[in-house]
């Protein structure tokens, strides 16, 4: 009787310390993040490719704004959705010069952006000329400039529409970019050669982690890369590609995850590298695949259906553009629901797409280390 009692009497401070770290873990001390740094492709960009080559026209940004908001979606894009979560204003476009407000934070972010320089220019590929090093030199610009600014402004007025110098350190850095330099390598390299490239590819972006750290970065919160295969445009135009189950093509998968088991490998060594840095890893490969592969119980249409567009007879008309087919003008429009759609426009994702990956990326779901919320990602664990 005496072991059984004790044993119970075990068990249960057991279990109450269990149960003590459990609630503390919830209950750490959230990350007061006062900006956001962003730095990726069209993903996430806020306006950049926007400002730089033309306005992206109707029926983009209809959802939301109501009206084209220099995202490539039909509302908003998972960084708005980290703003929103953060209490955190939409991010302004480093490009854009236009009613930009750059007090809690910017985005660096531009459209067909790679993370290595590409030998193409936008008009030929549609590859954007701002690279991932790019971004980083006019963050660096935008750093120096934004604290003089601060310093010499007269009024309280004038400071509030630039970062405190001192807020540099204390703002949580987005990554979302890699996309492109797969999808330049799909046409460009063989398959062998591409693979090849993964590990400078990878160290060019721990590059760019690197010289923010020097700059004062200490928050990093960085997304791999999706399921390239799964993308509608992916099985467009290649007639044999193999595909899996759900009609994504395998081959352009298998290079997205080994490069992001490669970008998992390297940020692993990024903790070593910047001891003060907390780099969290977010797995949207993952998220966006368990949509993919569970479209029904979410209540979203076969993930290959374009909603903006004209697709059909093998004649393709992009979305908010229009030509000529047999005399007679085709517009790509705007379906009547983009809300049950995944793809907005055969190459990226709706907005009600990316409020689902943003709920399931943000509650640390996807995160490694693991968190409870991105409001723990100044936390190094």
């Amino acid at each position: 009787m005496a072991c059984a009692r004790i044993l119970y009497v075990t068990v249960i401070l057991v279990s109450m310390a269990l149960d003590n770290v459990a609630r503390r873990i919830p209950l750490l001390p959230p990350c007061d993040f006062p900006a956001i740094y962003n730095f990726g492709d069209s993903n996430s960009d806020t306006g950049g490719i926007s400002a730089a080559f033309g306005r992206i026209p109707p029926p983009y940004g209809q959802s939301f704004f109501p009206r084209p908001a220099g995202r490539a979606s039909d509302g908003r894009l998972v960084i708005d959705f980290i703003a929103e979560h953060l209490g955190l204003p939409y991010l302004s476009s480093y490009l854009d010069s236009i009613g930009t407000n750059f007090g809690h934070g910017a985005n660096f972010a531009a459209g067909g952006s790679a993370i290595r320089r590409q030998n193409e220019t936008i008009f030929q590929s549609g590859i954007s000329p701002f690279s991932l090093d790019v971004q980083t030199v006019h963050f660096d610009r935008f750093k120096a400039q934004n604290t003089e600014i601060y310093h010499r402004a007269r009024n309280l007025s004038d400071r509030r529409q630039v970062p405190r110098p001192q807020e540099f350190s204390r703002a949580l850095y987005t990554f979302d970019i890699g996309q492109n330099d797969l999808v330049a390598g799909f046409r460009q390299l063989s398959t062998p050669r591409l693979r090849a490239a993964i590990p400078d590819i990878v160290n060019q972006l721990a590059a760019a982690v690197k010289l923010l750290y020097q700059q004062g970065a200490r928050a990093f919160w960085i997304h791999n890369t999706g399921p390239v295969g799964c993308l509608p445009t992916a099985t467009l135009y290649i007639r044999k590609a193999k595909t899996d189950k759900y009609g994504c093509n395998k081959d352009q998968n298998g290079m997205a995850l080994e490069f992001n088991r490669q970008l998992k490998a390297r940020v692993s060594k990024l903790r070593a590298e910047l001891p003060q840095a907390a780099l969290v890893y977010v797995d949207v490969y993952s998220a966006k695949y368990h949509l993919i592969s569970n479209t029904k119980t979410y209540g979203f249409m076969d993930p290959l259906k374009i909603c903006c567009g004209h697709h059909e007879s093998n004649i393709h008309v992009w979305c908010g553009q229009r030509t000529l087919v047999n005399g007679s003008e085709v517009l790509g429009v705007s379906c009547g629901s983009p809300d049950s759609y995944i793809s907005w426009d055969g190459i990226h994702y709706s907005q009600a797409a990316n409020q689902w990956i943003a709920n399931h990326i943000l509650n640390g779901s996807f995160s490694d280390p693991p968190l409870t919320t991105i409001t723990q990602a100044c936390l190094k664990r």
